[in-house]
């Protein structure tokens, strides 16, 4: 184990001091070779040992400037010290007793919290929600699809080609992302039906065609969606696509399910991103950004939709109590500015994306809201080139910048939300010089 000292801060720009990957990284990097699953996803050899706010430095003393936040994860920063001190006091009193089986006050606050911001209809009780804790955000929608076949006492659901909802079996079959996630994993659950995602064309397709030929709406019991889709790219949807969604779910009696594990929670600017098109659906899942890098996700419903009777779903660990604390500061973190900032430098964000893209016709004008922004990378005819998207990515990181593709050559943009307008103009400034070189 390195000893790295934490007491000094890290500055906030980047600074490098070895090559990289550093001695000490690549020794971790052979070492971890030999020990774990070769399915893990690593773009380039960093090797963190400790993070502050924006920044992150590595076993080797390089510091780095964080445009992914853990992949959308550390909302409120890398150890944002009113979390670290709820955890601290939290550990010290309970670490675990699961809230399946017994009561513990963190989980009964964070799930009031949620339930009372939830963007469901307001009825006669005080909370428009009910509340389920998970451990991360597959479990939160292969929940979702429970709760929904429950619920409804159908069994059909519709999704959309290049959504993310995880990498467990019922979570697996709604992702419509990429072929390597669903290859040689067959059979996946059944009566999933996958559809374009984020235009009329393709609810015209759905209703028009599906519905009158092999999908009986009667039989379907809900639509799962992403208000803007992740992994698939940082897609927005087109003007009345969610609301269409929800009309079409009131027609036919089908729950509408949103998945907002990477894009709620402060990320956009608003706690639920389907908050920017005022549309209140039946079910919400979270995960990623709720607990500032605890693993923790939850399923919001609609009170009268959670009715399954005790032991037809539980978690051991979900809504753990050091979590549940880390998530309780989390929120108060995010409404005491974090989301506001959020806006700010998101609009700072694609602005300075725009004028790179009018000096660099190889990147797309940007799109997104709030801190979940992303451009892709063109050829010369304007295909999209992931091969360049890739290097650039590489070559950013060999100057002190990280960054995370998605879609078909998209760089996206989802750093914690404490960041800065200094450390946007950086991360603009290294994105500009390395488009010049690769």
């Amino acid at each position: 184990m390195l000893s790295i000292p934490i007491n000094l801060p890290l500055p906030s720009a980047p600074r490098l001091v070895t090559s990289l990957p550093g001695p000490r990284a690549k020794a971790i990097v052979e070492r971890d070779r030999a020990v774990t699953s070769p399915s893990y996803t690593r773009d380039y050899p960093l090797v963190v040992a400790r993070g502050e706010g924006c920044m992150v430095e590595d076993v080797d003393g390089n510091v780095f400037l964080d445009m992914t936040a853990g992949i959308a994860v550390t909302a409120t920063g890398h150890a944002h010290p009113e979390v670290v001190r709820a955890i601290q006091e939290q550990s010290a009193r309970l670490l675990h007793m699961s809230g399946t089986d017994f009561y513990y006050e963190p989980m009964v606050e964070l799930a009031e919290q949620l339930a009372i911001r939830a963007p469901f209809p307001r009825g006669k009780t005080e909370f428009p929600a009910r509340v389920f804790f998970t451990n991360s955000g597959a479990e939160s929608n292969e929940g979702a699809i429970k709760l929904a076949r429950y619920y409804t006492k159908r069994s059909l659901i519709v999704a959309f080609l290049g959504a993310f909802h995880g990498r467990t079996y019922g979570a697996m079959s709604l992702t419509g992302s990429k072929a390597v996630q669903r290859a040689n994993f067959g059979p996946l659950v059944p009566g999933v039906t996958h559809i374009p995602y984020g235009t009329h064309a393709s609810l015209d397709y759905l209703e028009k065609t599906l519905f009158t030929t092999i999908l009986p709406p009667h039989e379907v019991a809900a639509i799962v969606v992403e208000p803007i889709q992740g992994e698939g790219g940082y897609i927005v949807p087109e003007d009345g696509f969610l609301q269409r969604i929800r009309e079409i779910c009131d027609r036919y009696g089908i729950l509408m399910v949103v998945d907002e594990v990477q894009a709620g929670m402060g990320r956009t600017g608003r706690l639920f991103a389907i908050e920017h098109w005022g549309v209140k659906p039946d079910i919400i899942t979270t995960a990623k950004g709720i607990a500032s890098g605890l693993p923790l996700g939850a399923i919001l419903s609609r009170p009268e939709l959670m009715t399954w009777p005790p032991g037809a779903h539980a978690t051991t660990f979900g809504g753990n109590p050091v979590a549940c604390a880390a998530g309780i500061a989390t929120i108060r973190l995010l409404e005491s500015g974090l989301m506001a900032n959020a806006i700010r430098m998101g609009e700072l964000l694609q602005a300075g994306l725009t004028e790179l893209h009018e000096k660099f016709p190889c990147i797309s004008l940007p799109r997104g809201k709030g801190l979940m922004v992303a451009v892709d990378l063109l050829d010369a005819e304007g295909n999209y080139d992931h091969k360049l998207r890739d290097r650039i990515i590489q070559e950013a990181f060999s100057r002190g910048l990280l960054l995370l593709g998605c879609g078909k050559a998209a760089i996206r943009f989802c750093p914690p939300l404490v960041i800065n307008s200094e450390q946007v103009q950086t991360a603009l400034d290294i994105i500009s010089d390395v488009v010049k070189i690769v």
